[in-house]
């Protein structure tokens, strides 16, 4: 493989350029089983089914020794109470860390270990957040205006969202008066259905 540069500009859509940029979407109808108020998601992909997420990555191997690089967007929106968020996902070589880069928005990168240890970082511009190892994470945007970042991990690390989706992360973002607010996911209530 030959070296590859990429050019990210984050007030711009699609905010990273390459030739053969891999670019996938995720939608609300994507996300079900993601969000808990299953209701007031089922009403949004009614609405129009709006893009939640979109991943950007140059194409590097899948193979040990490389790094996988993109750049994320995510929109602002919320299902019922809960953020606009991605799906989530552990890696399938639990020994693999990943960091996040914020270069726009507001939001929180939730994570959590498989023995339910639980972190929320606040993201704002100039945000970089280490994962360690063997947690899981999720990136919420609490803001009105999208949030972007870059994030690198290895390349052979691969994504295990089955886990998640079984047993759901242990914190949720949802508006409360008004404002963003982390809870444990027991604690939260479904905002009244529409």
């Amino acid at each position: 493989m030959d070296p590859l540069k990429a050019i990210v500009k984050a007030d711009r859509f699609p905010p990273l350029d390459h030739p053969a940029l891999r670019r996938r979407v995720r939608k609300a109808s994507d996300l079900r089983g993601v969000f808990m108020d299953e209701e007031a998601l089922e009403w949004l992909i009614r609405q129009g089914d709006p893009v939640v997420y979109a991943t950007y990555e140059p194409p590097v191997p899948e193979s040990a020794g490389h790094l996988t690089f993109g750049l994320t967007i995510i929109f602002a929106g919320q299902v019922g109470s809960e953020y606009f968020m991605t799906r989530g996902h552990f890696h399938v070589q639990r020994q693999t860390a990943e960091v996040y880069y914020a270069l726009r928005g507001l939001g929180y990168l939730l994570m959590q270990d498989e023995q339910d240890r639980a972190r929320a970082e606040p993201l704002e511009p100039g945000s970089m957040v280490y994962v360690p190892p063997g947690w899981a994470h999720r990136s919420v945007n609490t803001g009105a205006e999208p949030l972007v970042f870059i994030y690198v991990f290895p390349a052979d690390a691969g994504h295990d969202y089955g886990a998640i989706q079984q047993k759901g992360f242990a914190k949720v973002v949802v508006q409360a008066q008004g404002r963003p607010v982390v809870v444990d996911r027991g604690a939260w209530t479904r905002s009244p259905g529409r």
